[in-house]
């Protein structure tokens, strides 16, 4: 973002692992976060703008996999804080992002999207006033083709743009 320098020309969006010490530094200088994968994070980032005096845009991140490795709410732990995350009044929840475990297989991740989408909708079936379901962020460069067949309204094809990262 530095080197690029302020361009009204261009989004930026916050992919990854979320840090508390990087939560001061892309609050109000992203214009969406897709990886919020707690509610504690949830409140920290909703402290962080209402501090700014902003609204921050975020996603939920959704360990559909149930991967010990990965962050993200379980499904349970999503809808047991829905109605608390609506009430937090400097975020704006726009759906929900999931990364699926590794496989060789592209077509082995769609019932991942498939459950994705099916929490999506018990989220937006309890008419929650402020948070909302409008976007999935799913899928990668092996298997977007898979996830925008399941709803996503975002994918992550930095792979097939730019290639393998560097070691």
């Amino acid at each position: 973002m530095e080197e690029i320098g302020q361009r009204n020309d261009l989004v930026w969006h916050f992919l990854g692992r979320l840090q508390r010490r990087k939560l001061k530094r892309i609050v109000g200088r992203v214009a969406l976060i897709h990886s919020v994968e707690s509610y504690e994070q949830a409140e920290e980032l909703n402290g962080r703008a209402q501090e700014q005096g902003l609204l921050q845009a975020i996603l939920l991140e959704v360990n559909v996999g149930g991967e010990e490795t990965k962050g993200g709410f379980t499904h349970d732990a999503l809808l047991a804080d829905v109605s608390k995350l609506d009430q937090m009044p400097h975020l704006r929840i726009q759906g929900l992002m999931t990364v699926p475990p590794r496989v060789a297989n592209p077509e082995a991740v769609r019932p991942y999207f498939c459950r994705l989408q099916q929490l999506a909708n018990k989220v937006t079936a309890k008419n929650l006033s402020r948070l909302r379901m409008d976007e999935l962020s799913m899928g990668m460069s092996q298997d977007y083709e898979i996830a925008i067949e399941e709803g996503a309204t975002y994918v992550r094809i930095g792979k097939a743009i730019f290639g393998e990262r560097m070691p």
